[in-house]
């Protein structure tokens, strides 16, 4: 029986094959006291586990093939790092010494809660690596079973001649260090229970151009060993047992679909201009440093959002100094070679998950909490150390300081004179550092949007978070399902806020950029050049898509029809002035 499954689309393209189901590592664990004066040898067991996994990850990172993804790299160290970090040992440890659980019970146990802190964290990009705790932990796990292999067995695993066609990995979710293996079989897509578009299925997904989608709940339970699917990466919809007539539609569109990858990849190094010549600038969102290479190849003339919170997640002692955050941050600078990088202070809560390098508080990751500037200004040393990284980066290329969730103008002063601290303090040391580095703020709170003069005297660029704006100015919390439906970006607030950013920054020559997920839906991108939008950045997969549409895009025409989408308030009237407008 035909049926469809639905997901989040991570990677685009259509994927035709059959199912190979990967076994999920159980976490189901056996529970029992251990015998008195048996402690330290249940503990010894788990350290030598621990050490086990630990030398296994080596071995994967040292084997790497020269053809592998350079994020494999970046997450085969991600997971060492988790691994080696105490605070993952010290409480299962704690528990089997003063509470006798064996060793697998007492890691599930701290596995458990530390899951349960990650589940209330709001930035997605940060709630993904829940995932990766989760991964090491059922690593250390089969070591304490002895299982001394690969995450993925032959048992675990059909290859691509076992099906005789090309293969669909499905699986509950998918480790890094297991996608090595599906580059050897070479599948053809992936689909997963879990995940999110910052998972790093998703991200590896797309540095390999394989369509996926990820967060299909019950997928792995629903989808059996050699059932005929179709994945359609751009909708999010996996097609189950599909009858002749839809294989043969999704082939035709398979088909046109590689047609058009191809013509797209011929926009790489053509400029970026409209029919009546309006240049445009197209930049990248990026999460790691080896992002900055595709953003490069695909043609960004640089990074319009570098995240820096993969530095700090993860973590429950110490925090990265500054000699690890500025190697990090140069390595970004120096491939992006000359170009512009805009590297984003750390945009997380007050969460424990994150770090006890100082005295964190109890609030939490609320969207409206102590979160991005708020918990920087709350440390004033992490903030410090973070700032001088980034200020030596900026001695080797274009680095540039951006501020996320600015409010309020004693925010604004308060930042601006700890980068002076910074700076003052480097000269101290001897250090270079560019001491004309230019300073941007993020715009994604209705207050700095309705007092953007503040702003606008203060700081040399503005970027627009437009999820976050659209979240605050809604009352809508993305993480909340029973809301999520009414997260809508085509709202009239919504798209006057935006013109009204746009058109104030425009007039005080100011450069303005929208970094949200709008900036990267080719389906949006004439309503933003409608708005006077010049400068796009986004997730690199998506720049020649949202480039094709550029090109075809008319920005005179566009900015004569704009005016009626603002004025329309009504939901007819708007989609007939949005349908004229993109039409």
């Amino acid at each position: 029986m035909t049926f469809a499954l639905h997901g989040t689309p991570v990677s685009n393209g259509i994927a035709i094959g059959k199912a190979v189901l990967i076994s999920r590592a159980a976490l189901e664990v056996s529970h029992y006291l251990i015998e008195v004066g048996k402690e330290e040898a249940e503990s010894q067991k788990l350290l030598d586990a621990f050490e086990q996994v630990r030398l296994e990850l080596a071995q994967l990172r040292k084997g790497l093939p020269k053809d592998a993804p350079q994020e494999m790299a970046a997450f085969l160290d991600v997971h060492g790092m988790i691994l080696s970090d105490p605070a993952l040992t010290e409480k299962p440890l704690t528990l089997i010494r003063t509470q006798r659980l064996n060793a697998a019970w007492a890691l599930t146990t701290e596995l458990n809660d530390l899951l349960e802190q990650f589940a209330e964290i709001e930035d997605a990009y940060l709630k993904e690596r829940a995932n990766d705790i989760r991964q090491v932990a059922e690593r250390v796990l089969k070591a304490l079973n002895a299982q001394k292999k690969d995450a993925l067995s032959d048992s675990d695993l059909l290859s691509p001649s076992d099906v005789g066609v090309d293969a669909i990995i499905v699986a509950h979710d998918i480790a890094p260090h297991d996608m090595l293996r599906f580059k050897e079989h070479a599948f053809t897509g992936f689909v997963t229970d879990l995940g999110g578009k910052t998972s790093h299925t998703a991200i590896v997904a797309r540095s390999m151009e394989i369509p996926a989608v990820v967060g299909v709940r019950h997928a792995s339970e629903m989808i059996r060993h050699g059932d005929w699917l179709v994945i359609d990466g751009k909708q999010g919809v996996v097609v189950v047992a599909p009858d002749d007539q839809l294989l043969a539609e999704y082939r035709l569109l398979q088909a046109q679909d590689i047609q058009e990858t191809r013509k797209l990849q011929e926009l790489k190094y053509s400029p970026t201009a409209t029919v009546d010549h309006v240049s445009i600038e197209l930049l990248a969102n990026i999460e790691l440093p080896e992002d900055a290479t595709q953003a490069v190849e695909l043609g960004a003339i640089g990074v319009g959002l570098f995240r820096s919170e993969f530095l700090f997640m993860d973590r429950k002692q110490a925090l990265p100094d500054e000699e690890q955050q500025y190697q990090e941050y140069r390595r970004v600078v120096d491939l992006m070679q000359g170009l512009p990088v805009n590297i984003r202070t750390i945009d997380v809560g007050a969460d424990k998950a994150l770090g006890a390098g100082s005295d964190l508080s109890e609030t939490g990751t609320s969207p409206l909490g102590l979160r991005a500037i708020r918990w920087s200004l709350t440390e004033p040393e992490i903030f410090l150390t973070q700032l001088r990284a980034i200020l030596r980066a900026s001695a080797h290329g274009q680095a540039r300081i951006m501020i996320p969730m600015l409010a309020h103008v004693k925010e604004i002063d308060e930042t601006l004179r700890l980068i002076e601290k910074a700076k003052q303090q480097l000269h101290q040391r001897g250090l270079a550092f560019n001491p004309d580095i230019q300073v941007g703020a993020m715009i994604e709170i209705p207050a700095a949007a309705l007092v953007l003069p503040l702003f606008i005297n203060r700081f040399d660029f503005l970027s627009i978070g437009t999820n976050d704006l659209i979240q605050y100015t809604l009352a809508i919390d993305r993480a909340d399902h029973a809301v999520a439906h009414l997260y809508d970006p085509f709202h009239p607030a919504i798209l006057n806020l935006l013109f009204s950013i746009i058109d104030q920054a425009k007039r005080a020559n100011i450069p303005v950029a929208v970094c949200g997920e709008m900036a990267g839906d080719p389906s949006m991108t004439k309503l933003l050049l409608g708005l006077g939008l010049t400068d796009f950045s986004m997730h690199f997969s998506q720049l020649l898509l949202v480039k094709r549409e550029i090109l075809k895009a008319d920005v005179g025409l566009l900015k004569s029809r704009i005016a009626a989408v603002l004025q329309a308030i009504e939901p007819e009237d708007q989609a007939k002035a949005l349908h004229k407008l993109l039409s």
